[in-house]
């Protein structure tokens, strides 16, 4: 005989379903293997030889000189929330002064129907449904991990002690909360208690008698087989999973007379036939119709395209935050020039805004303002003359950093100005500030007494915001982060106007590379003026007419 592979993962396992849980059929087969009393060991015919034979005799007699195969062996298919008594429930609802509630007498009723035709059918197999008062104590105790060592945490102790049932208790017009909506100073355990999810669940419970031949209906062999949990959004548990392919599962009785029991557990519900099934697709596809012209009605039926050889841009964007300051309390000003040729936006569009004001937390070396404040805007790129081959200007993004105090004095802590990226998609943009100073001490003096400072009355000073020509000092920077998204017929593959917007996408291109390139001179431009500075700050005995270093 073949030796027998045991399932020894006892974990629940979780599935979803659409179609109703009534429908749900498991079939349950439950064998008692053998008993530890039946195995003795019988010394070696041979001496001389230290071996041990193990053998193994059919069960005990009965008195009547046989024990019954049917009490050696179960099966029975059980659906969802039915109801199998047991023998502990028969011998207790047959004694009407056992009843108590409601569902204890409609128990008793159904057990004096069971017996007046023949008695129930299950012997060892029954169940607790939803409605009986039975908790599984071992789901109190439960481990969340297969560590020996494992401590529960106090979110799990809560969830364990919480029952989590359908109550279907309908409010009563006109009553008074017995509860705050809003609790304005929770405490520490107040906050606790409220971590515990209770979902309403319906459960039930697989159950087997696990005692000796004519002795069924004490609590003492009740063991849980198989427990079921079934919520609002067709989520099933079972705990333990379906055998199917694996091995069986093993129970041990505890005692003097130790038992070995075996059962299985599969979903044998019945699939549904071909005209259900085309049934049921007819109501999904006319239901997903009816969610579709919902969502139509919304949305609209015209779809707003631009017009032959324009380009929409949108872009989503955020201030998020701005870092290497010398006061507190920030805030960033901000807008959006268009240049005049070609660019365009709507009437109702706002192309500037301000942040809050927001207090700098200290990360690493640096002080840091986080904003996340968001901003949105739309323009429109028309390119009329095709000849032409000057590069497109594109949209600049100026900011204005400031800082704001106790006593309401405010002062400039940055300027700045970024070219909005010409590729759609995420971009996520750092911008160098700097700020006009003065000479002298006392410029500084009234800066930190009273605030105020050098201000540009425009920010798109030098067109670029340039800081040609005046005293400036680099400030900190402030972050940006932009979803950019561009429309245009000149996207779409099968369009006649592709090749005329070629054209402007080509010249998109090519404005990328002077972008870099104006980048790249920009940095030259920088290290030139710092070293100008530095030949400034050397006494004029070290510096030759030519500006250069005298050795």
């Amino acid at each position: 005989m073949a030796e027998t592979v045991w399932s020894t993962d006892t974990g629940e396992a979780v599935y979803r379903s659409r179609d109703p849980v009534r429908n749900l059929r498991l079939r349950v087969h439950l064998q008692r293997i053998t008993s530890s009393n039946f195995l003795h060991y019988q010394p070696a015919a041979e001496l001389g030889k230290d071996l041990i034979d193990l053998a193994t005799f059919r069960p005990q007699p009965t008195a009547s000189g046989h024990r019954p195969e049917e009490d050696e062996e179960e099966e029975i298919v059980i659906g969802w929330q039915e109801k199998l008594f047991s023998q502990f429930e028969v011998d207790l609802y047959q004694n009407e002064t056992a009843c108590q509630s409601p569902l204890d007498y409609q128990y008793r009723q159904e057990i004096l129907k069971l017996e007046n035709s023949g008695g129930k059918k299950n012997r060892r197999i029954f169940t607790y449904t939803d409605s009986d008062r039975y908790t599984n104590l071992e789901e109190h105790c439960q481990r969340m991990t297969t560590a020996a060592s494992e401590v529960p945490s106090f979110l799990v102790e809560r969830m364990a002690n919480v029952r989590r049932r359908r109550q279907d208790r309908r409010g009563m017009e006109g009553g008074i909360l017995k509860s705050r909506i809003v609790t304005w100073e929770p405490s520490e355990e107040f906050v606790r208690n409220n971590h515990v999810i209770n979902t309403p669940l319906q459960t039930m419970h697989i159950m087997a008698d696990l005692g000796p031949y004519k002795k069924l209906g004490y609590k003492k062999y009740e063991h849980v087989l198989c427990t079921l949990k079934v919520d609002s959004n067709g989520v099933i548990t079972v705990k333990p999973d379906f055998t199917g392919l694996k091995g069986p599962y093993r129970i041990e009785t505890e005692g003097e007379k130790q038992e070995l029991w075996k059962y299985t557990i599969d979903n044998v519900s019945p699939h549904a036939q071909p005209e259900e099934e085309e049934r049921e697709r007819r109501v999904f596809k006319d239901l997903y119709g009816r969610h579709k012209e919902y969502l139509s009605s919304l949305v609209g039926t015209d779809f707003e395209m631009t017009v032959p050889g324009a380009l929409r841009l949108f872009v989503n964007g955020e201030v998020v935050s701005a870092q290497g300051y010398e006061y507190d309390n920030l805030y960033v000003h901000f807008f959006v020039e268009l240049p005049t040729a070609h660019w365009s936006s709507p009437a109702f569009q706002q192309l500037s805004g301000v942040t809050q004001t927001c207090t700098t937390k200290s990360l690493a070396m640096d002080k840091v303002a986080h904003f996340s404040y968001p901003f949105t805007f739309e323009a429109f790129f028309l390119h009329e003359d095709e000849s032409s081959d000057a590069l497109p200007e594109w949209p600049v993004l100026y900011c204005e950093v400031l800082s704001l105090d106790f006593w309401q004095r405010y002062r400039v802590e940055g300027y700045g100005a970024v070219v909005l990226p010409a590729t759609p998609g995420s971009h996520t943009l750092t911008v160098s500030t700097w700020r006009p100073v003065e000479l002298g001490t006392v410029a500084e003096l009234r800066r930190f007494f009273i605030g105020g400072s050098l201000e540009l009355e425009d920010l798109s000073y030098g067109e670029r915001l340039s800081r040609f020509g005046l005293r400036t000092e680099t400030t900190g920077t402030v972050t940006f982060r932009l979803h950019c998204l561009q429309q245009s017929r000149a996207f779409m593959e099968s369009s006649s106007l592709q090749k005329r917007m070629r054209s402007v996408l080509d010249r998109l291109e090519g404005f990328s590379q002077q972008s870099s390139i104006h980048n790249v001179l920009e940095a030259f431009r920088r290290a030139r003026r710092r070293m100008q500075e530095a030949r400034e700050s050397l006494p004029q005995d070290l510096v030759s007419p030519s500006g250069t270093l005298v050795s």
